[in-house]
């Protein structure tokens, strides 16, 4: 790539000079490839059976063995199934009934996992018991 340079001409007669040209070059703009576009590199990727076929459709398309690696762990989650109609961005406000739903599931899931603890608990004591008394029995039974 060439820098944009302007020369300026000294009053003095020395040689001329260049600065660099103050216009700011804009940011590269990251590339997004649709789902569909995707399975459809995919799809030309896995035809590919000659070598340096697959080196030709990414120079072709301009892309990176990168590309394929990732969108290759993509299809096999099955993320470019869905990707399909899925819109990006934030979800869509909850509505109060939702909300409260939500926090009713969330309390349902924090009560189950208390009463798991506490039958555990339970359960701990009456073997404690259980123990204690069998103890108690044969130390009875030992000095009587």
């Amino acid at each position: 790539m060439s820098q944009n340079r302007t020369t300026t001409v000294p009053l003095n007669g020395s040689q001329p000079t260049s600065s660099p040209d103050p216009e700011v070059v804009p940011r590269a703009k990251r590339r997004s490839f649709t789902a569909a576009y995707k399975r459809r590199i995919l799809q030309e990727a896995d035809g590919c059976h000659q070598p340096g076929q697959i080196g030709a459709l990414l120079r072709r398309e301009g892309l990176y063995s990168s590309h394929l690696s990732k969108w290759r762990q993509q299809r096999k989650a099955g993320e470019l199934q869905s990707l399909s109609g899925k819109k990006r961005g934030r979800n869509p406000k909850l509505s109060a009934a939702e909300k409260e739903m939500t926090t009713l599931r969330q309390e349902n899931v924090r009560l189950q996992t208390q009463l798991e603890q506490a039958k555990l608990i339970t359960m701990a004591q009456k073997k404690l018991l259980l123990a204690l008394e069998q103890t108690l029995m044969a130390a009875k039974d030992g000095t009587v």
